[in-house]
């Protein structure tokens, strides 16, 4: 059976001897923990009325659900030589074509206008600058990746041949 981009496991982790050459994790900025320990604070003013300790506990476990939830949702990049995972989802380096790091302006054109409806995306609107991986593999539909990045050029020169 020929390789597939999404059907064929790609070993990505040292964990199975291959080394990375990039990894980011995709962590949420200072505002968004901000907003976060904001709407937790709510709790207190819900439950204040019956007591103080229950609105304090209440956001506190607010502010726990919404903190474990932030954490297991932050994608990581991962770039070996053999595969790139982004998210959950992997492809072999060999059916990668052309890599472009997008900043401002143009990240915001990419994300909009110029998206195309069937491009895999990996986007967390608190990180503005995004890549642009084209996908070569004949079988695959999707023409593109579009992932958020905190380091783009590092990203596409991890991905560029050498």
């Amino acid at each position: 059976m020929p390789e597939s981009s999404s059907t064929v496991p790609v070993p990505n982790t040292p964990s199975t001897g291959t080394p990375v050459v990039f990894r980011e994790r995709l962590w949420p900025t200072v505002w968004v923990w901000v907003i976060a320990a904001g709407i937790a604070g709510a709790g207190i003013l819900m439950f204040a009325p019956i007591s103080m300790a229950a609105g304090y506990t209440a956001a506190g476990v607010m502010f726990a659900i919404m903190a474990t939830l932030l954490v297991l949702s932050s994608p990581t990049i991962t770039v070996t030589e053999h595969s790139l995972t982004v998210g959950r989802a992997t492809i072999g380096r060999r059916f990668i074509g052309e890599v472009q790091a997008f900043r401002t302006k143009d990240a915001t054109a990419e994300r909009g206008t110029r998206l195309n409806g069937l491009a895999y995306l990996c986007i967390r609107g608190w990180i503005d600058p995004v890549v642009r991986i084209e996908i070569t593999d004949p079988s695959d539909r999707t023409p593109y990746w579009l992932t958020s990045s905190r380091r783009p050029e590092e990203l596409a020169a991890a991905l560029t041949p050498s």
